[in-house]
C-alpha cells in the first residue's frame, strides 16, 4: 500500500505545485555587498527582536505564574503524588523488558509476565471504583497506594535478597511488580478523581499542564537512572530507586489524607 500511495502522492504534489506560481518562484536572493543595506538594522527588524524578548519574558511570567498556581492548590499534594509515580522502571516497559531478556528470560514467560499485568491493572477499574463508592476517593487513595508499596518492596526484597539465585530473584521482583499494577492504577484513578473535584474550570489547563511537565520529567529521571546504571547486574540500583519513588508518593499521599481529616475534624 505505501508503494502503491507513491504514485498518487507524486501526481497530487505535482498539481498542486503546477496550481500555485508561487511555488514555482525561485527561493535565492539577490546577493548583497558587504555594508549595503540589508546589513543595517531596520526599524522592522528592530520591533521583531523586541517583539520576541517580549514574548520570551510574558513566557516565562506566564510560567511562573502557573507553577506558582499549581504548589499553592490544595490539589497539589494527589497530583505530585501521582506524577511521582512516573519515576519507575518496574513497569514492563522497554527498560524492564531488556532487563528480563538479559536475565535470561524468553519471549514467552515476558508476554505472559506483561499479560497478568494487564489483568491486574484491568481489575483496578472495578476494585477501584467500589472501594470508593465505600470510603470516598481519598481514603480508597491510600487503600490503593499502601498495596502497591506493599507488593513493590516485597518484590525488590526478594530482588536484593537472593541476589545470588537470579531465577528467584528476578521473579520475586516480577511477581510484586504484577500485583502492584492493581494498586498503581487504583492510585491513579482515585488521584485525578481529587484533582478533577479540586481544581477550578478556570485553571484546569493550567493546573494540568504542570503536572503533564512534572510526569514526563520523572519518566525522563527514570530513564536517566538506566543510562547510568546499564549493565544487568547493576539493575538493582533502578529498581531500589522505582520502589523509594513509590515509598516517597505514599508519604506525600498519607500527608495529604492527614490534612484532609484533621480539616473536617
Amino acid at each position: 500500500m505505501n508503494v502503491a500511495s507513491i504514485v498518487v502522492e507524486y501526481f497530487a504534489i505535482a498539481q498542486v505545485y503546477r496550481k500555485v506560481p508561487a511555488l514555482q518562484e525561485s527561493k535565492k536572493k539577490t546577493e548583497q555587498p558587504p555594508g549595503s543595506e540589508t546589513d543595517r538594522p531596520t526599524p522592522a527588524r528592530e520591533n521583531r527582536l523586541s517583539h520576541n524578548w517580549k514574548h520570551v519574558k510574558d513566557l516565562v511570567k506566564r510560567t511562573v505564574i502557573d507553577f506558582k498556581l499549581y504548589f499553592n492548590h490544595r490539589a497539589f499534594l494527589p497530583s505530585f503524588a501521582g506524577a511521582l509515580l512516573y519515576l519507575t522502571v518496574l513497569s514492563f516497559a522497554g527498560q524492564m523488558v531488556t532487563y528480563l531478556l538479559a536475565a535470561e528470560y524468553d519471549s514467552t514467560q515476558i508476554g505472559i509476565a506483561r499479560t497478568l499485568s494487564v489483568v491486574f491493572e484491568i481489575l483496578a477499574t472495578w476494585v477501584a471504583p467500589w472501594l470508593i463508592s465505600k470510603i470516598g476517593p481519598v481514603r480508597a487513595g491510600l487503600w490503593m497506594s499502601s498495596s502497591q508499596v506493599g507488593m513493590l518492596v516485597a518484590g525488590t526484597a526478594v530482588f536484593w535478597v537472593f541476589e545470588n539465585r537470579p531465577l528467584v530473584s528476578t521473579s520475586g521482583l516480577v511477581v510484586g511488580t504484577i500485583l502492584s499494577r492493581l494498586g498503581l492504577r487504583g492510585f491513579d484513578l482515585c488521584a485525578q478523581i481529587i484533582v478533577q473535584n479540586e481544581v477550578e474550570a478556570e485553571v484546569r489547563g493550567a493546573f494540568s499542564s504542570v503536572e503533564a511537565g512534572w510526569q514526563n520529567g520523572f519518566e525522563l529521571l527514570s530513564y536517566a537512572s538506566t543510562m547510568i546504571f546499564f549493565r544487568p547486574d547493576q539493575f538493582k540500583w533502578p529498581t531500589l530507586i522505582s520502589t523509594m519513588a513509590v515509598g516517597l508518593t505514599s508519604v506525600i499521599y498519607t500527608f495529604y489524607v492527614y490534612i484532609q481529616i484533621a480539616s473536617q475534624a
